[in-house]
């Protein structure tokens, strides 16, 4: 056996024992006729002292030690003195005297330091992702995430949920991303999708009668990544049959709330989660992922502004659009360059401009001031409760415009103004989305969630007269500004199905090709059924506080889906190509 105990076990109770422990070399500083070597694993430190008086072949061989070898050390267990104790770790009140040590394996010089954690550029992290992840804050993320998902397992399973596996090799269907195909080759010229999520799937498990399912499920999209998003990503995939929207939300919202104390204590929640349509959430935040920790809302200022003698209000508001603000706290006498970066952010998110009202003790000041009168700049701190030190920012537009450009700059002021406990998990809810959403590009709806989503009930009768009119029994659980989860009330009735499906523009023989099996799965009797799809890598993100879904994954891929470590993807030869009938066109 190579040890008895791990690196962050030992304690004054041991003391006088003697134990075998194994790991890494964390540092190791030589004093002589002592060699002081932190060892490390992945559950802690303890502090060796191999001294000369002691064991000498013990001291030899720790002298010949360096960082990041791999050590086996015997010895006895003594009390540090009481000056030397280390309050942050825990076992820093013991240390091991050494009587043999032994070199089970050297190693080179890492490209960066292991036991501390300073920046290191993220892409030579990727390169020696093996290196980065013996890390502690790295490892502290992982084993994070493990809690997190056995929480998730056993929750669900107390509740009566069946955990089940669904294939990766399935047929490509439109779910709003690209495909990742594999290539057949026992079926020439034929392809298998990886899956963008279980979806048909577990409908298909509901009609065949499992009334409660769950998997922590691999998902794949070939899309643009960021840092919330990866090519491979890990989602809970929850239904539930003869369930109503609010029984979903509820069996959510419980596991939510007993999962962040459980594996975070120090997390704050807000409870219960509120509750806000999409419409709502676009109105007071220009999201429908807003952040709940803070205020600074939209206000809508239109009606005072409407007939203002400023061409740039009044148009906006003749033609169909808003004239909407926020009111930073405190930013009145922001500079010239501060206001250029806001302008900036405003047109980075479409808008035309951004007009700036600051509140000061000697008036209202801005560019935009001279084509107000006195009453309408009035009406605007009415209004929007601007105070004296306060900095009204307002963009008149249309209304998708205006929501994006205040929803970023409001994020802006979140992050400047420092208005957020970083300790807090503000969840919500986002219910009622539009059931279709208008393709310009290619002149046709779009199924706004996905096409097995069920109409809200009373809106289904629109939906041939006006599909704008159509709402979705969708809902998504946000979080910190974040969409956490998504999920909806499925179709389970076949007609209901093959008329969403003539509205996004599916040929009947068109449809029956692609979701054929669907349909008839349905003709034998499926059940009212629903669920959702909380994502692992976020929820585990804002758990432990990184800024990057890359930190909580074992191995990612880069912003380019690419694998520095292992180089991939990469080519392949000849004989595999045409193995699966395939040939490289340039």
């Amino acid at each position: 056996m190579f040890r008895t105990h791990t690196c962050g076990e030992l304690r004054a109770e041991h003391v006088g024992q003697e134990v075998t422990l194994a790991g890494w070399v964390n540092r190791r500083r030589d004093h002589g006729g002592v060699i002081f070597i932190v060892l490390r694993d992945r559950e802690g430190l303890t502090q060796v002292i191999a001294g000369s008086d002691v064991s000498p072949t013990a001291h030899q061989v720790a002298a010949e030690a360096r960082g990041e070898y791999v050590i086996q050390v015997r010895g006895i267990v003594r009390r540090r003195p009481d000056d030397q104790i280390n309050p942050d770790w825990g076992t820093g009140e013991i240390e091991l005297e050494a009587h043999e040590v032994r070199i089970l394996n050297t190693a080179k010089t890492p490209p960066f330091y292991i036991y501390e954690e300073s920046p290191v550029d993220e892409a030579l992290r990727l390169r020696y992702r093996y290196l980065d992840l013996r890390r502690a804050g790295m490892q502290r993320n992982l084993i994070l995430r493990h809690k997190v998902v056995k929480f998730i397992r056993d929750y669900l399973s107390e509740r009566g949920f069946l955990e089940v596996e669904t294939p990766y090799l399935f047929k490509s269907t439109p779910e709003g991303a690209r495909d990742y195909l594999v290539p057949s080759r026992v079926h020439p010229g034929k392809f298998y999708a990886l899956p963008q999520s279980p979806q048909q799937l577990k409908q298909l498990l509901m009609v065949a009668g499992f009334d409660r399912y769950f998997q922590i499920a691999r998902c794949f999209r070939d899309e643009d990544l960021r840092g919330d998003r990866q090519p491979e990503f890990t989602q809970l995939d929850l239904e539930m049959s003869f369930a109503e929207r609010d029984d979903i939300l509820d069996m959510v919202e419980g596991l939510f709330t007993a999962l962040v104390p459980a594996v975070t204590p120090h997390k704050k929640l807000l409870t219960p989660f509120p509750r806000l349509t999409y419409a709502e959430a676009m109105a007071r935040f220009g999201s429908d992922k807003p952040d709940l920790r803070f205020g600074m809302e939209l206000i809508d200022v239109s009606a005072d502004v409407a007939d203002s003698g400023f061409g740039v209000f009044s148009r906006a508001v003749q033609s169909g659009g808003q004239v909407k603000g926020i009111v930073a706290p405190g930013c009145a006498d922001y500079t010239r360059r501060q206001l250029d970066e806001l302008t900036a952010i405003a047109k980075q998110n479409g808008a035309r401009g951004l007009v700036t009202l600051a509140f000061r003790e000697s008036g209202v000041k801005g560019p935009a001031v001279k084509f107000l009168t006195e009453a309408e700049l009035n009406r605007l701190a009415e209004r929007s409760g601007a105070h004296t030190g306060d900095l009204l920012c307002l963009v008149a537009d249309e209304p998708a415009t205006v929501a994006a450009a205040l929803s970023a700059l409001r994020l802006t002021f979140r992050d400047r103004l420092g208005l957020v406990d970083k300790d807090m998990m503000a969840f919500g809810w986002v219910l009622d989305f539009p059931m279709f959403e208008w393709n310009e590009e290619e002149q046709r709806w779009d199924a706004a969630h996905h096409p097995f989503t069920m109409p809200r009930p009373n809106t289904y009768e629109a939906m041939a007269a006006d599909p704008t009119a159509v709402l979705s029994d969708a809902y998504d659980l946000v979080c910190n500004g974040y969409e956490l989860a998504s999920g909806s009330i499925r179709v389970h009735d076949p007609k209901i199905q093959m008329d969403i499906f003539k509205m996004l523009g599916y040929p009947e023989d068109e449809a029956q090709e692609r979701f054929g099996h669907m349909m008839e799965a349905f003709s034998y009797g499926a059940p009212p059924h629903g669920g959702m799809a909380p994502g692992i890598d976020r929820l585990v993100m804002l758990l432990a506080d990184a800024d990057n879904i890359r930190d909580v994954i074992a191995f990612p891929k880069t912003t380019q889906a690419t694998d520095l470590m292992a180089d991939a993807p990469a080519n392949v030869t000849e004989q595999q190509l045409a193995a699966l009938h395939i040939r490289i066109v340039p």
